[in-house]
């Protein structure tokens, strides 16, 4: 069994832009990886794609996105052999945190080694893009931002060293009602190019000031649980607070870590799913 690692990712920004004639909208969001991931399992079978999961939440067939990453290498350079694909989920599904995608982006860099593949990471990107829109991203890891529908990545400086905790509730949130409910007039559009330029300065503070999140207001409205979880989050100490994606987790960022505990206990009176972590932001290599 060939093992890869599947990190989240949480947007410091996400803006979007307007709607494009191919009915996607046009974003522009700069993310970076924190140390919580997925563990992908991959072992050669003779024939076909096996999903296995503890997770009930977790899709075994098609719909499942690493089975399309391994469907997608199948056709394209004509494998015959099958897969058997095991994820192990540490990432909250549906959580606006990538997990699906990340696991996607670990199982074509696995295959690429398994089935001795030679594509290069901007190969593998750009296989993953037509697949879903954060798995060009997922295939790099570290800091970067994303253009157009998310497949256009330019790398960024990882941020200042920081710890993040995420609090995600017990509801799903569906990104096309999100984004169906969205008014690019009315949006509260983040400062891109400030945020870059907190990453080049290794800023912390002004990194915080300049998180932000063009859907939020939305889901706010829509899932008043996650504003109730926003509050908290803010109260109980945390430098700055943002919901990532479409929702519903919702990070916050904090240097000292003395006000973990206090943080981390506080929310896990208002929701089960909570993680302190670190960011990460570092690019992997293909090995």
């Amino acid at each position: 069994m060939l093992y890869v690692k599947a990190p989240a990712k949480i947007n410091l920004t996400l803006d979007v832009l307007h709607k494009r004639p191919d009915n996607y909208h046009e974003i522009e969001m700069i993310m970076t990886t924190v140390d919580l991931s997925d563990r992908i399992g991959l072992k050669e079978i003779p024939s076909g794609i096996q999903i296995e999961s503890a997770d009930r939440f977790v899709p075994n067939d098609s719909r499942n996105l690493a089975y399309q990453a391994a469907q997608l290498l199948k056709d394209t350079f004509h494998i015959k052999s099958g897969v058997l694909i095991s994820l192990d989920k540490k990432i909250p599904v549906a959580a606006g945190l990538a997990g699906g995608s990340s696991d996607a982006a670990a199982t074509l860099k696995g295959l690429n080694r398994l089935w001795k593949l030679n594509l290069s990471l901007d190969e593998l990107a750009e296989l993953g893009a037509k697949i879903g829109s954060d798995i060009s991203f997922c295939v790099y890891g570290g800091t970067a931002l994303a253009k157009g529908r998310g497949e256009i990545i330019e790398e960024l400086p990882s941020p200042p060293n920081c710890w993040v905790v995420l609090a995600k509730p017990t509801i799903g949130v569906s990104t096309a009602d999100v984004y169906g409910a969205f008014d690019v007039t009315k949006a509260e559009h983040p400062n891109t190019d400030q945020m870059i330029q907190a990453l080049r300065d290794k800023d912390y503070q002004s990194m915080c000031d300049h998180l932000g999140n063009a859907l939020e207001s939305v889901t706010l409205k829509m899932y008043p649980e996650v504003a109730q979880i926003k509050e908290q989050m803010k109260r109980f100490g945390a430098d700055a607070v943002l919901m990532s994606g479409s929702g519903p987790t919702v990070f916050g960022l904090v240097q000292q870590e003395a006000r973990i505990p206090r943080i981390y206990n506080g929310l896990r009176g208002f929701c089960s799913e909570v993680y302190a972590v670190r960011l990460v932001g570092d690019r992997e290599e293909l090995d």
